[in-house]
């Protein structure tokens, strides 16, 4: 009695199907997988991204030099 058989599950199944439709459950399945490849790439990008700030984050001394530069300190919120 604990355990489903394939039984149950394709009555589930027909269920699912005749209450959504399949084009919504069709929908619902691209969203999912471009939500996925979007993690995916976020991921990805936030390895490239991490390494691009902290090469923005280096301050030459021939920009201390510049008269328009403001020479401060920042600090990060905590």
């Amino acid at each position: 009695m604990g355990s489903f058989s394939i039984w149950h599950w394709l009555i589930v199944l027909l269920i699912v199907v005749m209450v959504f439709g399949t084009k919504k459950l069709k929908n619902v399945g691209e969203d999912l997988g471009a939500a996925v490849k979007g993690f995916k790439d976020g991921m990805k990008g936030g390895e490239d991204a991490s390494a691009a700030s902290n090469a923005q984050q280096q301050v030459t001394n021939t920009a201390r030099t510049d008269a328009n530069t403001v020479d401060v300190d920042a600090k990060t919120k905590s």
